[in-house]
C-alpha cells in the first residue's frame, strides 16, 4: 500500500515580460558551506563529461542571504535536473523552495553561486532573458481578456506573425481541452480550467524550463488530484522540463520523475519517488514524506533495544556500530497484525486507538509506555466492525526486518 511565499505577481509573468531581478546590494556574502544531495548522481556537481547533453537547469553552490539577518534561505545547494524531467522541490513552509525557484526564474539574485541554463550561464540576466515561463499560484490572468487573448498575450509582445499566434494558441488550448472555451472569460471558468488557462499562456512560448509554484495549491482535493495526472500527461505530451514547488508529499510522490526534499534551506535528499519514500537518509525525511513510525532505542547485535521495553527485531545492519542511539523507522502500512510469515518480526502490545478512515482502519499500539506505532490495514482484511480490534485489547505485530530502516 501507497501512502505516503512571495507574493503573487500583478500580471502575467512571460518570457518576455521583465521583471528585474533583486538588487545585488540587497544580500550580503557568506560563508561557504558544503552540501552534498543524496540519492542519485545526477543531484550533486559532478563535473559535466564532454559531449554529454547539458541538464536543463544547473544550480551550482547557489545561496541566498538576505540583508541585515543571519538566516540564509537556502544555503550552497547543487543539482543538476535533467531535459524533459519533471522536478520537485519539496519541502515544509519556509524551507527554500521557492527561493529556490525564483532564483531559477531570475526573480532573485543569489547571494553566491551560478545558474545555468543548458550550459549557458544566465545568473546575471533578468527573467526576461531566460527561456524560462512560471506559473504562479495565483494564475494571474487577464480577466477582462478572453481566454485566447490570455494565451497570446505573450506572442503579440514577442512580435510572432498573426497566423501562427492562432495556430500555436489554438493547438495549446486543444492540448489543455479548453477550446471550446477560446473566447469565454476567465471569470466564467472553474479554478480547474483557470490553472489549464495558465498552464497554456507559459507553455505557447516554448520556453526550455516551465517553473510551477504550487499551481494546485487553491484546488479542492477532488480537482487537485485529477490535475495531478493531468499536469503529468501534459508535461509528458509536450518534452519540457519541469520544475514544480509544493508542500504537499502525495502531489510530489504522484507526479515526479525525481523530487528533492528540502530543510532550512538545504537538500535533504535526491532521488526517485521510490527512493525517497523507500528508502529515506534522514529522520526529517522519514517523517516528512508520509507517515513514519520512528522508535527511539538502542542498536545491539541486530535488534534495537528500547529504553523500557521490548528489542525490536531489525536484522544485521552493517556500518552500525553495536550501542549507538539510533532510532528504527517504519511504515504504518508495513506493520502486519495477522498472517505472519516465516523471518518476520514479532512483538506485543496493546490496542490504544481505533481510527476508520474508509478504505482503511489506523491501529495506534503501545509497545512500553511512551512508545506507540501506527499501524495501517486494508478494511478488506477485517471488512466487519465486529471484526476490528477495539482499545484496550492485547496484539501481536509484525514486520519484515528489510522493511525496517536504522537511521542515525
Amino acid at each position: 500500500m501507497h501512502h505516503p511565499n512571495p507574493d503573487p505577481p500583478a500580471e502575467p509573468r512571460t518570457a518576455d515580460a521583465h521583471q528585474p531581478a533583486a538588487a545585488h546590494d540587497d544580500v550580503v556574502p557568506h560563508a561557504t558551506t558544503v552540501l552534498q544531495a543524496t540519492g542519485t548522481p545526477q543531484a550533486t556537481g559532478t563535473p559535466h563529461p564532454a559531449g554529454a547533453p547539458h541538464p536543463a537547469v544547473r544550480l551550482d553552490r547557489v545561496a541566498k542571504r538576505y540583508r541585515n539577518t543571519h538566516t540564509y534561505a537556502v544555503h550552497d545547494v547543487t543539482l543538476d535536473i535533467a531535459p524533459g524531467e519533471f522536478f520537485s522541490l519539496l519541502g515544509p513552509s519556509g524551507c527554500g523552495k521557492t527561493t529556490l525557484l525564483r532564483m531559477t526564474g531570475g526573480f532573485v539574485d543569489p547571494t553566491e553561486g551560478s545558474v545555468l541554463l543548458d550550459g549557458e550561464d544566465v545568473t546575471g540576466l533578468p527573467p526576461n532573458k531566460r527561456n524560462v515561463n512560471t506559473v504562479f499560484q495565483s494564475y494571474a490572468l487577464f480577466d477582462h481578456l478572453s481566454l485566447a487573448d490570455n494565451v497570446a498575450f505573450g506572442l503579440k509582445r514577442s512580435g510572432v506573425p498573426r497566423a501562427e499566434i492562432r495556430r500555436r494558441v489554438g493547438d495549446m488550448l486543444d492540448l489543455v481541452q479548453l477550446g471550446e472555451l477560446a473566447g469565454r472569460k476567465p471569470t466564467t471558468l472553474s479554478g480547474g480550467q483557470r490553472q489549464r488557462v495558465a498552464l497554456a499562456r507559459a507553455l505557447v512560448n516554448r520556453p526550455q524550463v516551465l517553473l510551477l509554484d504550487e499551481p494546485l495549491a487553491a484546488l479542492d482535493l477532488k480537482l487537485r488530484r485529477r490535475m495531478q495526472v493531468e499536469l503529468k500527461q501534459i508535461q509528458r505530451e509536450v518534452g519540457i522540463t519541469f520544475v514544480f514547488v509544493t508542500h504537499d508529499q502525495d502531489e510530489a510522490l504522484t507526479m515526479s520523475d525525481r523530487l528533492a526534499v528540502m530543510n532550512e534551506g538545504r537538500i535533504e535528499q535526491c532521488g526517485t519517488p521510490e527512493d525517497v519514500y523507500e528508502r529515506p537518509t534522514s529522520s526529517f525525511v522519514a517523517s516528512f514524506m508520509g507517515t513514519s513510525n520512528l522508535v527511539p532505542g538502542t542498536y545491539r547485535s541486530g535488534r534495537v533495544v528500547l529504553d523500557q521495553g521490548p528489542a525490536l527485531p531489525v536484522g544485521p545492519r552493517a556500518g552500525v556500530p553495536d550501542g549507538s542511539r539510533v532510532s528504527l523507522s517504519i511504515r504504518p502500512e508495513k506493520i502486519w497484525l495477522s498472517g505472519f510469515e516465516p523471518g518476520m518480526a514479532q512483538v506485543s502490545g496493546v490496542v490504544r486507538e481505533t481510527v476508520y478512515c474508509g478504505p482503511t482502519t489506523t491501529y495506534l499500539i503501545e509497545l512500553a509506555p511512551g512508545v506507540t506505532v501506527s499501524v495501517l490495514e486494508q478494511n478488506t482484511v477485517r471488512s466487519r466492525m465486529e471484526d476490528r480490534w477495539s482499545g484496550g485489547e492485547q496484539v501481536e505485530i509484525g514486520w519484515n526486518p528489510e522493511h525496517c530502516l536504522v537511521l542515525d
